[in-house]
């Protein structure tokens, strides 16, 4: 009791004088341990001390030798806010996080510590710094070797070096990725990619990998190369959270060198775990994450892998993987893609003015966890985790479904301030990388998430891309601040169709092809000029026992032509110069068996359609 009472009272002194240099002297009773369950989030620039910060430095931190630890525990952080690279000293900083309990997985990661070399303040890390926790405070190194089935293991912690790689020059070939190995040669600020391990030991949290990772704590400014897109298309660069504290996404995105390097937008990999090393049968991709400069509006496209439910709630991908959220505070150890801008190339940094105190337990920031209902900073969400848009604001998620395999879900946002340009912190671009998929468009580039200023007669272009013959299904979910009288049509422009899919979702059969001009969102259904002529005037169904499709027209209606569809946009048939009649029939003897479209289109211009099942 005498021990942990003592303990106590050193952290009271160390958090009084939390804004002054720190010295942690080279004896194996001496240390500081930092829990950060009993503070609160205070999500303010590194540059504004708080009395609310678990450990704050206003300089610089000596550890002198090797007996120096810092303990960064249950959320525990540490800020500074000088902006020199000033660490110095051989002893360790330590702090936990968590990847992937699988062996196939990778995580994109980024060090908050370096190697320990005295002559250097800035030091790059390897994986060999990574250790197996034994306990609260003590750890063994992690053996980081070539394992004959190319698989890590949780227990004793075995790292299979052969997946660790970097992507420091922007790219966007495979080809690219620099690998590291078991070699120190991750600098500050670059992120790397590991994969996780097999069985499991008692560092497995909530069915997750614990690794401590020790070292030199990283300090100050680091940059990192980025380019422009080249021939239209976007050149990445693997980065991160280099710091052992949150980083605030809005100050990173918005900072006066990042905003007009990078696209304003992160890209997180996440990936199903299929029990396979072999490219070919990887199943992942790249979630989209940005965030509007008042740090109100949060966007993020899941990626384009995950499976959905019938709301269109992410469910997780055919490999059994839970979904995962971007948020706006960064965890300690995150890596990410970022995408030159176009026009700018040169670097991206990250800063200690980037740097916050929020927990990863928090609502709003997360390695990759199930998101819950909170609000916090402006940002409030749903019970499914979806951010909530503010009362001047609209916006939908539309589902696009790939021969019922996966769905690439695209967000929609609505403001007076969106322009016909880019509209930095509600639009980014796609992270693309399937074969068939669907987009906006801006500027001949691809988008997921994007902006518009909001009108009952605008009309959005949708791109769908169909690698082989298949069907695309279209669904929309999320939907905030529209009128619930307020449609929200998918346009199959060639079939002159309007399927409003706030009240049924819309699915054809298409084949191999770019269809940039065939299918629109808009919210007025241009077919419903007069309102007297509706599908009621008519009585159209099939008759298959006569097989016919039968049209009756009760009230004497100017039929001008009766046509007929099949689900991939084909015309069946046209019958024109129709006379006047009570009813019609078109006879369906040569037809295959399945889902057709009737298209009426009367003497005023107005077409009336109904979908038919054909069984001969």
């Amino acid at each position: 009791m005498k021990k942990a009472l003592s303990f106590l009272m050193f952290l009271i002194t160390i958090a009084s004088f939390a804004q002054t240099d720190l010295y942690v002297s080279n004896n194996a009773n001496t240390y500081i341990y930092v829990a950060g369950s009993n503070f609160n989030d205070t999500p303010v620039s590194a540059t504004v001390p708080s009395s609310n910060v678990p450990l704050f430095v206003t300089n610089n931190i000596e550890l002198a030798g090797s007996n120096s630890f810092i303990y960064l525990r249950n959320d525990g952080q540490l800020l500074q806010s000088s902006s020199s690279n000033g660490n110095s000293g051989t002893g360790n900083l330590s702090v936990y996080q968590e990847g992937n309990v699988s062996a196939y997985e990778y995580n994109y990661w980024c060090s908050p510590v370096g190697s320990t070399t005295a002559s250097s303040v800035s030091n790059p890390f390897g994986v060999t710094l990574l250790n197996d926790v034994v306990n609260v405070t003590n750890s063994t190194p992690a053996t980081v070797v070539h394992l004959p089935d190319h698989n890590g293991l949780a227990s004793p912690l075995t790292i299979e070096r052969n997946w660790i790689y970097k992507y420091t020059n922007p790219s966007n070939l495979y080809s690219d990725w620099v690998p590291v190995f078991a070699n120190t040669t991750i600098n500050p600020g670059e992120g790397f990619t590991m994969k996780g391990t097999n069985g499991t030991s008692a560092n497995n949290p909530g069915n997750a990998q614990r690794y401590d990772f020790r070292g030199k704590p990283n300090s100050g400014t680091f940059t990192m190369n980025v380019a422009a897109p080249v021939a239209g298309v976007a050149q990445q660069t693997l980065v991160g959270n280099p710091y052992p504290s949150s980083l605030d996404a809005r100050s990173f995105l918005y900072d006066t060198q990042n905003v007009t390097s990078i696209d304003a937008a992160l890209y997180y990999w996440e990936q199903a775990s299929i029990g396979s090393h072999y490219l070919a049968d990887y199943q992942g991709g790249y979630g989209t994450y940005t965030i509007n400069a008042a740090g109100t509006v949060d966007s993020y496209s899941p990626a384009v892998f995950l499976s959905y439910d019938a709301a269109g709630n992410p469910t997780g991908s055919v490999g059994g993987s839970v979904p995962k959220t971007a948020r706006r505070f960064i965890p300690v150890g995150q890596g990410f893609m970022v995408q030159g801008r176009v026009g700018s190339t040169g670097t991206v940094r990250t800063t200690n003015n980037m740097r916050v105190f929020y927990k990863e337990s928090s609502a709003n920031s997360e390695f990759f966890r199930l998101s819950s209902e909170d609000e916090t900073y402006g940002i409030s969400y749903n019970e499914y985790g979806f951010s909530m848009v503010p009362a001047d604001y609209k916006r939908f998620r539309l589902n696009v479904e790939f021969n019922n395999l996966y769905k690439r879900q695209l967000v929609q946002n609505f403001h007076a301030t969106a322009g016909d340009g880019f509209d930095v912190g509600l639009e980014a671009k796609s992270p693309e990388g399937v074969d068939s998929d669907a987009y906006w468009t801006l500027d001949n580039e691809a988008y997921v998430i994007q902006a518009n200023n909001f009108d009952a007669s605008l009309r959005i272009p949708l791109v769908v891309n169909v690698a082989e013959q298949q069907p695309v299904g279209f669904s929309i979910f999320d939907i905030q601040q529209f009128d619930d009288s307020q449609p929200i049509y998918i346009h199959d422009i060639d079939a002159n169709l309007y399927v409003d899919l706030r009240t049924q979702n819309y699915e054809i059969n298409l084949p191999v092809g770019n269809y940039t001009n065939r299918f629109e969102i808009t919210f007025e259904d241009a077919t419903l000029n007069t309102p007297e002529v509706t599908e009621a005037d008519f009585k159209i169904f099939q008759d298959n026992p006569q097989a016919q499709l039968t049209v009756l027209n009760p009230n004497g209606l100017d039929v001008k032509s009766v046509k007929m569809f099949d689900t991939a946009g084909k015309q069946i048939f046209n019958a024109t110069n129709l006379n006047i009649e009570s009813e019609y029939h078109f006879t369906t003897k040569t037809l295959s068996e399945g889902v057709y479209v009737a298209s009426i289109t009367v003497g005023s211009g107005d077409v009336i359609t109904k979908k038919v099942i054909v069984k001969n």
